[in-house]
């Protein structure tokens, strides 16, 4: 925090009003199903974007990143336009947009921003930035607005100012999730449950690896394969997959006209199962049999929705075979990093063998470490 501020005052030549942090997420079940309005479980991590922050009356935003080689970014608020091109300051100036766009006073700020969020590993380091600069706003400028409301013109900065077609599951998770649970997120009404998710007390770690092999979101594959879950809906006349049941889904697709809308359709219907499964499992306490669940939902990744790549391929086959209860791609896939569920008396020779696999494979090294369900968006000073 003191580094942030430090930074800020050499930067702008006074203090900051105040500092703020934001999280990354990774999603534990239900991927490429909250655009569906489907349901999604994801936990926030330990890695943060952190902003400090304060308030211009000119006009005037000021942008900066301690992560990112290059001057101070300035931009006039009422000329901000979508699709601008403004880079990786796109995503706090989008914001900036959507809270005006939305009716909000937002006359200008200086920001300056660091991140240990890893770009690229598909854990919502732009959802970080995003919600952090909307948490500072909001509080700068006493605006009127929840948590949720925070998510919903994140994403909207995401969508329409950056480009990128996300659904709302990360700038939620940012927001709002909590220490010690996974949150249960139906995208459709966006109401949340918080499950308690204490993995130490039950002998088990979720690790992530980082394939660090970087990933856009941006390139039309995904947006592709939501056009695609939306043409399967309209064959199957309903508004969102999330209205087709899964007892009726190896019925609906025989409806379908495209091999691959139909892969799209069975990954999104038997995902939100997946969510379901797993929610059951750990208000049970059966937190052991979350494990197979994530090895089936990887598959349906790689094989119904076409989004793994080789490398988080082998991540699941060697952490699988290593011992590991479970293992599955999170995020937009592509690259990016996957999830891996093992007890402890394991984790280690686990997580050799995956490192050990990719040397193997001529691969550069994968970053490992551990998933540990950490707060929401909060002020830090």
């Amino acid at each position: 925090m003191s580094e942030v501020s430090s930074a800020f005052r050499e930067l702008y030549g006074y203090e900051p009003e105040g500092v703020w942090a934001a999280p990354g997420r990774v999603n534990l079940i239900g991927e490429y199903t909250d655009f569906n309005e489907g349901f999604v479980m994801p936990l926030a991590l330990p890695h943060t974007a952190v902003a400090a922050v304060a308030r211009r009356t000119d006009g005037v935003l000021r942008i900066h990143s301690a992560d990112i080689e290059g001057p101070v970014v300035e931009l006039r608020t009422d000329e901000l336009q979508p699709l601008s091109g403004a880079g990786w300051a796109a995503y706090p100036a989008g914001v900036v947009w959507a809270l005006r766009e939305a009716g909000h006073t937002v006359p200008g700020a200086d920001v300056h921003l660091t991140s240990t969020v890893p770009t690229g590993a598909g854990l919502s380091s732009s959802a970080a930035l995003e919600v952090v600069t909307a948490l500072a706003l909001r509080d700068l400028y006493e605006l009127p607005l929840s948590m949720p409301e925070l998510a919903s013109l994140s994403q909207r900065a995401e969508n329409a100012f950056v480009g990128v077609p996300c659904g709302i599951m990360d700038q939620t998770a940012s927001a709002c999730c909590t220490e010690g649970h996974v949150l249960h997120l139906d995208a459709r009404d966006l109401t949340t449950r918080h499950i308690p998710f204490d993995l130490p007390a039950r002998g088990l770690r979720l690790l992530v690896v980082d394939t660090r092999v970087k990933h856009a979101l941006g390139d039309g594959a995904y947006a592709e394969r939501r056009a695609g879950c939306e043409r399967g809906a309209r064959e199957l006349g309903v508004r969102t997959l999330r209205e087709l049941p899964f007892a009726r889904l190896p019925d609906a697709l025989g409806e379908l006209s495209s091999a691959n809308v139909r892969g799209y359709v069975r990954h999104v219907v038997s995902d939100n199962e997946r969510v379901a499964r797993v929610a059951e499992l750990l208000a049970a306490g059966d937190v052991h049999g979350v494990g197979p669940v994530l090895t089936e939902g990887h598959a349906s990744l790689r094989d119904d929705l076409r989004v793994s790549c080789a490398e988080l391929d082998l991540v699941v086959e060697t952490a699988v075979a290593a011992g590991a209860l479970g293992a599955r791609m999170t995020g937009g896939g592509f690259g990016g990093s996957a999830i891996v569920l093992a007890e402890e008396a394991v984790l280690g020779a686990v997580a050799k063998s995956v490192v050990v696999a990719f040397e193997r494979s001529g691969w550069a090294s994968p970053r490992v470490f551990e998933a540990v369900p950490s707060a929401g968006a909060r002020r830090l000073v």
